[in-house]
């Protein structure tokens, strides 16, 4: 597997994003991707506690279970319910991150209620499959489940997820184009990895930068894929960019961070989307780093940020992706 030669450490200068880097650093080791995938999710869930905010007022929950064929199984999932029900019958699907191998409902529990709080939209959040007991397509397959779920309800789905979740999301386009299914009304994108060239661009220039590195995003890929090949897989449904073209998709909104070896693939998807004719928008964030919606309650520019995807929200709900 080819990874990015050694590169500088690139670091924001912003104090509130430095603040935050060391809090992380404080509750969840740099290093903590070389541990046994048990220890890692450990660490990560204290992490996501400690960084969690108060649950709005506003905001209502419900556990359930999906149930999934193929194998026979079910998904937890948790819906949050704004009480104003401003946006009745639009839900966003949301696909936690976490590389594949961490994550769960609680993990991204601060993100899907702030984003109900600020748009009265509903968000479902699941717990798919995890890498390594489950290796590729599993999770997909169960975002797909989800997703039929939501159909079958008569429901308006955005299809949204940071990180590993933001991969999911545009796989879960790319199949139900090729499958011929229903599509989403809006793809939601957040500093995602895509599946770009390692070799190149940002997964050089930031490779070793704070919160995420090349070399932990390609552990995390041969975890999710059982140690394949990165430079010679082609599945679009692991790496999306590896479609052959983009026509039929639904509107996008990407957002990346810019201190992020993950920086160009979403830079590069909203850039092929919309030569293929498909409404879509890009934001780069300066100075933030991968994972900057935790810093949302310490930071002016993370706040400002999760602020603009609210936004992009409501207009995917309502049916226009303003430039």
């Amino acid at each position: 597997m080819t990874t990015a030669p050694s590169a500088p450490h690139p670091m924001p200068t912003d104090p509130e994003v430095l603040a935050y880097i060391a809090r992380t650093n404080a509750f969840y080791p740099a290093e903590a991707y070389t541990f046994s995938a048990d220890e890692n999710r450990t660490w990560y869930n204290r992490y996501a506690a400690e960084m969690r905010g108060p649950m709005p007022a506003q905001v209502s929950t419900t556990d359930f279970l999906i149930a999934a064929q193929g194998p026979q199984r079910t998904i937890a999932a948790r819906i949050y319910r704004h009480a104003s029900q401003a946006h009745a019958g639009t839900v966003l699907l949301y696909l936690h991150g976490g590389g594949f191998l961490l994550g769960g409902l609680e993990s991204h529990a601060d993100a899907c209620s702030g984003w109900c709080a600020a748009t009265g939209i509903d968000v479902l959040a699941i717990a798919y499959r995890l890498a390594p007991e489950h290796p590729h397509p599993a999770q997909l397959d169960d975002v797909q489940a989800a997703f039929a779920h939501l159909q079958a309800q008569g429901a308006r789905v955005i299809v949204g997820g940071d990180s590993a979740g933001g991969n999911l999301a545009a796989a879960l386009c790319l199949r139900q184009r090729a499958q011929g299914g229903n599509m989403p009304v809006g793809q939601l994108l957040i500093y995602p990895g895509l599946g770009g060239d390692m070799s190149i661009g940002s997964y050089v220039s930031n490779a070793n930068a704070p919160m995420l590195t090349t070399a932990e995003s390609a552990m995390y890929f041969g975890l999710r894929t059982g140690g394949m090949d990165r430079d010679s897989a082609c599945d679009p449904e692991l790496m999306p960019l590896k479609a052959a073209d983009f026509c039929g998709l639904p509107p996008a909104f990407v957002v990346t961070a810019d201190i992020d070896p993950l920086h160009d693939d979403g830079r590069i998807y909203v850039e092929r989307l919309q030569a293929d004719g498909v409404a879509a928008r890009y934001r780069n964030e300066a100075q933030l780093v991968h994972g900057y919606l935790r810093a949302r309650h310490m930071s002016r520019r993370a706040a400002a940020s999760f602020a603009a995807i609210a936004e992009a929200l409501v207009q995917l709900a309502s049916g226009g992706l303003q430039a």
